[in-house]
Parts: C-alpha cells; sequence; structure tokens
C-alpha cells in the first residue's frame, strides 16, 4: 500500500475500531479520532505506536486540524455518525435534526476539505465515507438520518469524479446491518 497515514473517525468502537486494526496491520500509521479516551487508549495499548489516539469531537474541526498539525493524512476514513432521536422528523426539534446534519453530512465534508489540499499536492491519497445501507432503505423515524447518508453517498459520487484524473480515490461503503448501539437504538 502506498500510504501511509490514516485518519479514522469514529475509531473507539465497532466498525471504527476494526478499520483502525486493519490499517495498523497493513503498516499504516492511524490516527484513530473518537471523543471517547479509555477506549482509544485501549486500542493504542492492543496496537501499539502505529495507533494514535485522538480524543475530539468530529465536528470540532478547528481542534482536529490543530492536532494533526503537519501530519500528512493520506487515507481518511469518515466512519463517525449517528442520530439524535428515533421519531418522525415532525416530533423532532430543530436542534435534534441540526445536530444529525453536523455530525453525519457536515463533519465528513469539512473533514475532507482539511485533508484535501495535502492530497492533491502529494498526487495521492483516498477517501472512505462509511454510508449506510439506510442511505437507500428507510426505516421508520430515521428521515434525518437517512438524508445525511443519502448525501454522503452521492457526495461520494461527485468527488470520485472530481477527483480521478489528479490520482485521489473516494468510495462510499454501506454497511448492512451490524450489531452497534447506533442499531440497537432502531
Amino acid at each position: 500500500m502506498e500510504y501511509r497515514t490514516a485518519l479514522v473517525t469514529g475509531a473507539s468502537k465497532g466498525i471504527g475500531a476494526a478499520i483502525a486494526r486493519a490499517l495498523v496491520a497493513e503498516g499504516l500509521t492511524v490516527y484513530a479520532l473518537a471523543r471517547s479516551e479509555a477506549p482509544l487508549q485501549a486500542l493504542a495499548a492492543e496496537l501499539g505506536p502505529r495507533l494514535i489516539p485522538l480524543v475530539a469531537d468530529v465536528r470540532d474541526h478547528a481542534g482536529i486540524a490543530a492536532a494533526l498539525g503537519a501530519s500528512e493524512i493520506d487515507l481518511l476514513v469518515n466512519n463517525a455518525g449517528g442520530l439524535e432521536s428515533v421519531r418522525p422528523l415532525q416530533d423532532q426539534t430543530p436542534e435534534e435534526t441540526a445536530e444529525v446534519v453536523a455530525l453525519n453530512l457536515t463533519a465528513p465534508l469539512q473533514l475532507i476539505r482539511m485533508v484535501l489540499p495535502g492530497m492533491i499536492a502529494r498526487g495521492r491519497g483516498h477517501i472512505v465515507n462509511i454510508c449506510s445501507v439506510q442511505s437507500a432503505l428507510a426505516r421508520p423515524g430515521i428521515a434525518p438520518y437517512t438524508a445525511t447518508k443519502g448525501a454522503v453517498a452521492n457526495l461520494t459520487k461527485g468527488m470520485a469524479t472530481d477527483w480521478a484524473r489528479r490520482g485521489l480515490q473516494c468510495n462510499a461503503i454501506a454497511p448492512g446491518y451490524f450489531d452497534t448501539p447506533l442499531n440497537g437504538a432502531l
């Protein structure tokens, strides 16, 4: 693999932790970003010095940029996501809806904007957006979540066509149902 450094969001558990493990096994240095310090420290103890815990909220773009400093991120995995409530849109508060958009759409967009200039300058890089099977399906009470995951899936298609000629790759992965806390809420 020509990539050396990755940033994985939502890396403290579940799919994010599994991705971090796989990338470290491939020889990459992985910045594992999540809000929960204890699980990140446990993952770092398990995986060694190639895993660098980065305790931050994925929506804190300035804090993440400061923590990464001049690190050259070759691979960004936008895995963090979630929903505030499982209720029909008309029953959700404006704050709940805004939170879902900030977490599932705005945060990945801003992280992409953060790492993209370096990828373009180096002529290599890969963005992987973890979407959801819900971007193509729908379940009751999660319309804002479905909308944001669908938007990220379509964003990925647009970015892939924009960047292919520059040597960059962009993919979306839409996992089905896994035993995660998020699916427990559904």
